[in-house]
């Protein structure tokens, strides 16, 4: 297995740490406590990640799961109107 290839873009964290490679990835998935390593989205990382160290599964995958375990439970924010609303014009004869 190989554990040391670097992410496309490292993964920031809450605590301001940086994941760079899936070794990091790993042990910060194995140093949260075990309510939050249970949860699906945790087990899913874990999964792509050993799958992705034994060269089974795209490394994408791996950075994908890590990104959506990290931002689970947490709110989507309201997307911003794309642009302003069409003006009302007054059409005169």
């Amino acid at each position: 297995m190989d554990w040391h290839p670097t992410f496309d873009d490292p993964i920031p964290v809450p605590d301001g740490r940086v994941l760079k490679t899936r070794h990091d990835a790993g042990h910060y998935a194995t140093a949260l406590p075990k309510a939050v390593q249970d949860r699906i989205e945790w087990q899913t990382a874990a999964e792509m990640l050993i799958l992705a160290a034994q060269g089974q599964r795209p490394v994408m995958f791996a950075d994908i799961a890590m990104r959506q375990a990290l931002h689970a439970g947490k709110p989507t924010p309201e997307p911003k109107p794309r642009r302003e609303a069409a003006r009302k014009f007054r059409i005169v004869r």
